[in-house]
């Protein structure tokens, strides 16, 4: 029988801007599960965007910063446990849940439509709305604890939660088949190298987007072909050559994907990492007949497809590098600078 300690180690995020708000803490209350939860300890924590555009309250619109600064467009209540990527074993169960689950290792499903035993509104965001995984103990509804049956480490199952749930969401709204040539941006991060495998996974033809000295690690990936991110795309492929865009970028190069663009075909996103503002044409979208996708919140089926992609080995974990928790900053440092490819995950229990 698992020991469960009344104080755990963990990093709370305690205000928004530079990486002096996340606070290594070692007396932080292990959480208590309500009726239908499960307590997980956490073996491993994957690092994102969303945790630091969190803390940078990039997500808010409004001049405080603070108001609408949360995953959902609401205030954050701080202290936040962050950490949205989870791979940990279930120790104990509210009492709702099966005593039969206590030892099951688990991925959590990381957009929540439960909490505290209530089922919510709008859709949560692990770690943003509610405390998440960087730290020893979490907990989360049990509806959202997948058991996973794989040989893989845990380090290299908690890669896979939010990069390939969202990856596989866009695919899927995009309706992406064999039939179609699927361009992709920001292809080397966690969701774009889970998106050339996706997309490879449905036959698609795959143009993946990175820098030149990732070329060979997206060709090996599955990639079809591979071009640079400062590269003409017109030029390089011509107008209306693309079924799907799957962009995790935005910025400046954005009003290309639309003249790549194939009438009637399709444009998902889940990323503005290159810049959230950019100018469209609307006579192109309602010429062309384009169809858009802005992919957050997973169909309710994403996530068990992604349990069933792991246990079948279909898909493959891309680890770039590991840290040990109390070292997130320099995880974070490593992830801002973008030149890994795949997760950088971080070592919770030993």
């Amino acid at each position: 029988m698992t020991i469960i300690p009344k104080r755990m180690k963990g990093i709370q995020l305690i205000g928004h801007g530079g990486a002096e708000n996340l606070r290594y803490c070692s007396d932080i209350p292990v959480p208590t599960p309500t009726s239908n939860d499960v307590l997980i300890q956490v073996s491993a924590a994957g690092v994102n965007n969303t945790d630091i555009n969190t803390r940078t309250a990039w997500y808010s619109k409004s001049d405080s910063n603070s108001a609408d600064a949360g995953w959902s467009g609401t205030a954050l209540a701080l202290p936040r446990i962050q950490g949205a990527d989870v791979c940990g074993i279930i120790v104990a169960v509210g009492d709702n849940v099966c005593a039969s689950r206590i030892g099951d290792r688990v991925l959590i499903e990381p957009c929540l439509n439960e909490a505290n035993s209530q089922a919510l509104n709008s859709p949560w965001y692990f770690g943003s709305e509610c405390d998440g995984g960087f730290a020893e103990y979490t907990v989360v509804a049990a509806k959202h604890a997948y058991k996973v049956n794989s040989r893989l480490s845990d380090v290299e199952l908690a890669s896979f939660p939010c990069s390939y749930s969202t990856a596989e969401n866009m695919l899927s709204r995009a309706n992406v088949s064999s039939q179609d040539t699927v361009l992709i941006s920001g292809a080397s991060g966690g969701v774009g190298s889970a998106a050339i495998q996706l997309a490879k996974a449905r036959g698609a033809y795959v143009i993946a987007i990175t820098s030149p000295s990732k070329n060979k690690q997206l060709l090996a990936l599955g990639a079809d072909r591979v071009i640079s991110r400062d590269a003409d795309l017109i030029a390089a492929f011509g107008e209306n050559s693309i079924d799907v865009v799957i962009d995790l970028v935005a910025g400046k190069q954005w009003p290309q994907f639309l003249q790549l663009l194939k009438p009637g075909s399709r444009y998902a996103v889940s990323g503005a990492i290159g810049g959230a503002l950019v100018d469209l044409d609307i006579r192109t979208l309602y010429l062309k007949d384009l169809s858009f996708f802005g992919c957050t919140v997973l169909n309710p089926d994403i996530f068990q497809k992604l349990i069933t992609y792991i246990e079948k080995g279909q898909i493959l974990p891309i680890v770039a590098d590991t840290f040990p928790l109390e070292e997130i900053n320099a995880a974070q440092e490593v992830f801002l600078q973008k030149k890994h490819t795949g997760k950088i995950v971080l070592k919770v229990s030993q």
